[in-house]
């Protein structure tokens, strides 16, 4: 029973898993392996399906969810993929980050109001603690956080079409 059922999926299992591969970043003989270890643990744990195909569509879809997931959380916060941090110092990538501060700096001091001296200081290579910025800029340290939350969103907005258009 077990072996017509796996020879019976294996044709739909090979085109749902082609099929999903590309889009959830993997291999599909990985996506099929995944999808018949599921099978073989629900047939141990469960039996077969009720209806095997429409499972194993499920399976198949569930499988390049969790693979789309695990490849997107699986790096570690604040590391720069593989390959990028050897090459971090060289001429041409220390240019482009040059580039990229600059243009943060330019669109920080176009913001409005009170906006460049908060974000300045947030950005302040002394590593100013929320006590000491309100402190320099004369406001109180509980109305920091929703200013610092405005002028950010007031930089995002700046932002936009200009990381759009290039």
């Amino acid at each position: 029973m077990t072996h017509d059922l796996v020879a019976s999926l294996r044709p739909l299992l090979t085109a749902e898993a082609t099929a999903e591969a590309y889009a959830s970043g993997d291999e599909p003989g990985d996506l099929e392996q995944a999808v018949w270890l599921r099978l073989l643990e629900r047939l141990e744990a469960e039996g077969p399906p009720a209806d095997p195909h429409r499972w194993l569509r499920s399976a198949v879809r569930s499988e390049a969810r969790r693979t789309r997931c695990r490849t997107r959380d699986e790096r570690p916060y604040g590391t720069e993929p593989a390959g990028v941090a050897e090459y971090a110092h060289e001429p041409e990538r220390l240019a482009l980050a040059s580039a990229r501060h600059r243009a943060l700096r330019d669109a920080v001091r176009r913001l409005p109001g009170r906006c460049p001296q908060v974000l300045e200081a947030l950005l302040s290579p002394r590593d100013l603690i929320y006590r000491e910025i309100a402190g320099e800029l004369g406001i109180s340290q509980g109305s920091l956080g929703p200013e610092r939350s405005r002028c950010l969103g007031c930089l995002r907005r700046l932002l936009t079409p200009e990381v759009a258009a290039g």
